[in-house]
């Protein structure tokens, strides 16, 4: 072999938490691996880097802030904290893998099923050919086809959190759980927020009660909601930014679009490869992870799935099992897997709705209260925000937890108990009688569910 060839036993492109879960493990049990990326502001993958991790750390930043903060100033305090973080989680990822694979920086190709033709940072070619190949280049924002996006002041989710200057008045495009998440940081930094949607209702999964709730807290702290109504093009003002809608217009000094991600796949050469993906960009696998190409999986954002970090770390887990493992591990293994929204409160699902419960046959029970009603409950008043609402959904039958809903504080904890108990068979009553410290938002099990009662249409 040449200096530009290299035969490893495990190839994996991108830096994600899946691929480089995996990189170490593999390393760490003596065998070979390279590791490709192509931007070294990734290691460590997106949810380190420009997602998960430096976006909370805005959210708790926005939350502390004082009304009489100086926003621009603030948010510039705020930015330099969220970068430093970055900056040392960035460099331990690559620490943690430096003398166990080989690392390279550049942008990788396939040339064929099994082997990559890297473009190295200097300049080279590399060819690398993996016994395996995992590939795990995840997802960016996505740009819809919209006149305007590439004037100055709009942003993707990503360069947002630069944004400069600060705005006084933001206009979102889309009330996903993204597009919400930043309504309600930069409403806490300072911003007057316009959000956005063609939709007639944001979260449209959720149950109605939770969504009148959102609609109600963040509308109580100066969001402006506008469903049902589709933007037709971004234009310059004379005061900076003009969105014009069907039916009006939003003034803005800033246009955040949050219209969900695409997958990074376009420029892998994955036909060379022989990786077949769908309609809209996305590797197609199987409940293994496995491609359509013999010895190579896709894992994290970029094969489909749920785009949770810690779905991308199952994700190491069922490939894990393939190559080192018994090979009995797959995705469909994965139940009652909740989420979780920071806005503030944080607002945390797992499981069911009730209408769902119903629709597939279920004798529902169904409890719903507001946090501010919750007596059992104090630490929302403690820390001075009661806001939001619980819900749970179960089964009439079994008396077994089917789904539930938190938007209050600690949400983000608590529907981890709650995942785990449904994953557990644990009981309605074992949770409603359960002895939880105080105060805690724990305690909410015991008020909450002890009003379930028959859901209207269902048989119960």
């Amino acid at each position: 072999m040449s200096d530009s060839e290299l035969d490893v036993d495990l190839l994996v492109v991108g830096w994600g938490k899946a691929g480089k879960t995996l990189a170490r493990r593999y390393a760490s049990a003596g065998r070979s691996v390279a590791l490709v990326e192509r931007d070294p502001a990734m290691y460590g993958g997106t949810c380190i880097n420009v997602a998960c991790v430096p976006t909370k750390d805005l959210v708790v930043a926005a939350e502390a802030r004082r009304p009489d903060d100086d926003p621009q100033e603030y948010f510039t305090r705020a930015v330099a904290g969220r970068d430093d973080l970055v900056h040392g989680l960035n460099g331990a990822n690559h620490r943690m893998l430096e003398g166990l694979a080989t690392l390279v920086d550049g942008t990788a190709r396939f040339t064929s099923p099994r082997e990559v033709a890297v473009r190295t940072s200097d300049g080279e070619t590399l060819t690398i050919r993996g016994a395996t190949v995992v590939i795990g280049t995840g997802t960016i924002p996505a740009r819809p086809e919209i006149p305007g996006l590439d004037l100055p002041g709009v942003y993707d989710s990503t360069a947002i959190q630069h944004a400069d200057a600060f705005p006084r008045r933001l206009a979102v495009i889309g009330a996903g759980f993204v597009g919400l998440e930043f309504a309600s940081m930069f409403q806490l930094f300072g911003s007057q927020v316009t959000v956005l949607d063609p939709r007639t209702e944001l979260l449209p999964r959720l149950e109605p009660a939770v969504v009148a709730t959102v609609r109600d807290v963040l509308g109580a702290r100066g969001v402006t909601m506008r469903t049902s109504t589709r933007v037709r093009a971004i234009e310059r003002s004379a005061e900076g930014l003009r969105v014009m809608l069907e039916d009006g217009v939003v003034d803005a000094d800033a246009v955040l679009v949050a219209t969900g991600r695409t997958p990074v796949t376009a420029g892998l050469g994955l036909e060379a490869a022989g990786v077949a993906t769908d309609d809209r960009g996305f590797i197609r696998v199987d409940e293994r992870l496995r491609a359509s190409a013999e010895g190579v999986y896709a894992v994290g954002d970029v094969n489909g799935g749920p785009q949770f970090t810690y779905i991308s770390l199952d994700d190491n887990r069922v490939v894990w099992d393939q190559l080192a493992g018994e090979g009995r591990r797959t995705t469909t293994d994965r139940v009652a897997v909740p989420n979780t929204t920071f806005i503030t409160p944080p607002l945390s699902q797992v499981g069911l709705t009730p209408a769902e419960a119903v629709s597939r046959g279920h004798e529902v029970l169904y409890a719903a209260k507001k946090v501010a009603d919750i007596a059992a409950m104090p630490r929302p008043k403690i820390l001075g925000d009661a806001d939001g609402i619980i819900t749970f959904t179960a089964d009439a039958a079994t008396r077994q937890l089917l789904g539930a809903t938190l938007f209050c504080v600690d949400s983000q904890e608590v529907i981890n108990l709650v995942a785990l108990a449904m994953r557990a068979g644990v009981t309605v009553d074992a949770l409603l009688n359960g002895i939880w410290t105080h105060p805690s938002s724990t305690e909410a099990l015991n008020e909450v569910l002890a009003e379930l009662a028959p859901y209207p249409g269902s048989r119960a």
